[in-house]
């Protein structure tokens, strides 16, 4: 794991195999995580997750909180602030995930550098991971654990936001206190997609809440990459077009931009494919809609023709929404352009076309850019099942386990998200990981070697309650740099588990302790996979990381540390 040269999950696999074979464990032990209620319940907040993420829930805190800040330190806070809550209630890497390219959009817009608040970004959403037990996969694997060895109910959704809250709260002020002026202040050079200019055309929903509102409240002016060339209206053509002109329903909208702009353009609420009147869209259900570039060939049946009499959706089972040519927009409407050879299309189809068309003559190359419009009609709806799942669990009337399952079998029923995103959205290394972890944590248990590792930090903390409790934060942590969180949490519970039966001490603040440790992991953008999905956005570099997040490890560690002596008064 250290090297980096085999995948985690291939590496926990492989010790699980071996420890089998050689007869360390027997077959139940070695399969044992595969079947635990935490890992079980990690599956079923991915799904909750993606129902937030797919019904647009994620982009209501976009449009309402971020806005326009004066400074970088008010930005990062906007950041900060809703992204910490979330991650409170939603496993931090979907929620990390879904932001990243609207803080992408978001930093452009407002003039700020990605690398002032990537970084950002992760942290709060590592910090706000600590304030609930639904917070990160790694406090429902440790507590999943911790009942299967001691046969206790375990930990509530709140057990841990004593410790957490404060923990959040004092790292959240120092990170805004210090990040504006650490942080380097890099130019954006993240590629995202095509460079080529499209000309795209869309449409005013008849009924959305874009109507009456005008071009610039409604955010067409603050589009970067992206220009609003002309709109259609009843047959008319409004040219140049001001930043007062109000929009109507039904309203055809030309843009000229590059593809990324275009999928930013795509989820706004309220802008629909543009169809023609003779070219019915593909469903009002567009549920696994998804974006596609195609390249027409010079053996392509359509060429010479319109893109409105070449008529894709009866042809293809997709919709045209963009069309590039030689690098350059195509001026006009988008229904008359005749199509030639090396025309690039942007096209709306269903998931089937991918694989349906990748070889038809009629196309040189098609591009699956992974981009799905939100169905904004269930955002409420998402958030409604979201709070009623927490409700539920915190006030001990359904276990996390089976809040969880029916959480995420009502993000599917509603609409909020189909099966094909609900299994999508299940990261599969990382449930391997863990499933697999548990099998080097019973091999530990069960041949003394975790009473051995327990002895050894009690003989140098001499039996200090509050010393063990340090040395155990500082073994999570160096672990957690070094392979993944999850398995440092499940490598160390069984050897806590044996250092405060010999102390005589509940375990509670020391598995507390472990919990925090584990998520907090700040020094390197390859000990949390939050860290990693903002190192390439944010331009940053190995040596950023450690510069600015080992001094804050530390920090937070000994915050930790304290706020745990005073929540369960552990003698100093």
């Amino acid at each position: 794991m250290v090297t980096g040269r085999v995948a985690p999950h291939l590496v926990m696999l492989g010790v699980m195999v071996l420890l089998s074979a050689c007869g360390i464990i027997d077959a139940n032990l070695a399969l044992a995580g595969f079947s635990n209620t935490g890992l079980i319940t990690v599956v079923a907040m991915f799904v909750v997750a993606a129902g937030i993420h797919h019904s647009g829930g994620v982009d209501l805190v976009v449009q309402h909180l971020l806005r326009s800040p004066r400074s970088v330190r008010s930005a990062q806070a906007r950041i900060a602030v809703p992204v910490s809550l979330l991650s409170g209630f939603l496993n931090n890497t979907p929620v990390v995930a879904t932001m990243i390219p609207a803080v992408h959009a978001w930093s452009r817009k407002i003039g700020i550098s990605p690398s002032k608040l990537m970084m950002p970004l992760s942290y709060s959403a590592i910090l706000g991971g600590t304030l609930t037990l639904i917070g990160t996969s790694t406090n429902l694997v440790v507590n999943g654990q911790y009942q299967e060895l001691t046969g206790e109910a375990g930990f509530s959704v709140f057990s841990i936001t004593a410790v957490g809250l404060p923990v959040a709260v004092i790292g959240l002020a120092a990170m805004l206190l210090v990040l504006p002026r650490m942080l380097p202040d890099r130019k954006d050079q993240q590629k995202f997609g095509s460079m080529r200019e499209f000309t795209l055309e869309v449409a005013v929903a008849f009924d959305g809440p874009l109507v009456g509102k005008s071009v610039g409240e409604a955010g067409l002016r603050e589009l970067e990459r992206l220009y609003l060339v002309e709109i259609e209206r009843d047959g008319s053509v409004v040219t140049a077009v001001p930043s007062e002109e109000r929009l109507c329903g039904g309203d055809r909208l030309v843009f000229a931009g590059d593809t990324q702009a275009i999928s930013d353009l795509l989820r706004i609420n309220g802008i629909v494919p543009s169809v023609h009147d003779d070219e019915p869209s593909l469903s009002k259900d567009r549920a696994e809609r998804c974006l596609v570039e195609a390249a027409l060939s010079p053996q392509s049946d359509v060429l010479g023709l319109t893109i409105r009499d070449a008529r894709f959706r009866d042809r293809y089972g997709a919709v045209v929404l963009a069309v590039a040519r030689g690098g350059e927009r195509v001026s006009g409407n988008l229904g008359n352009i005749r199509l030639r050879p090396g025309d690039v299309l942007l096209l709306e189809a269903r998931p089937a076309f991918i694989s349906r068309q990748r070889y038809n003559k009629d196309f040189l190359l098609i591009n699956d850019l992974g981009t799905e419009t939100p169905r904004h009609d269930r955002a409420y709806v998402s958030w409604g099942i979201l709070v009623v799942l927490v409700g539920a669990a915190a006030l001990g009337w359904l276990s996390m386990l089976n809040a969880a399952l029916l959480g995420a079998g009502l993000m599917i029923a509603s609409g909020c998200c189909s099966v094909g995103q609900a299994q999508k959205a299940v990261d599969v290394p990382v449930i391997l990981t863990i499933a697999s972890s548990f099998a080097l944590g019973g091999a530990l248990q069960v041949t003394g070697a975790a009473e051995l590792v327990a002895a050894q930090i009690l003989s140098v903390s001499a039996g200090h309650p509050l010393l063990t409790i340090l040395l155990v934060y500082l073994a999570v942590s160096v672990l957690t740099e070094v392979i993944t969180n999850n398995a440092a949490a499940v490598l160390m519970i069984p050897i806590v588990l044996s250092m405060t039966a010999s102390l005589g001490v509940e375990p509670e603040p020391f598995v507390i302790a472990v919990m925090m440790a584990a998520s907090a992991s700040f020094a390197t953008p390859l000990g949390y996979q939050t860290n990693t999905m903002v190192f390439g956005p944010g331009g940053y570099r190995f040596m950023d990381f450690v510069r600015i997040g080992l001094p804050f490890n530390v920090f937070v560690g000994l915050v930790t540390v304290v706020v745990i002596a005073l929540v369960y008064q552990v003698p100093w």
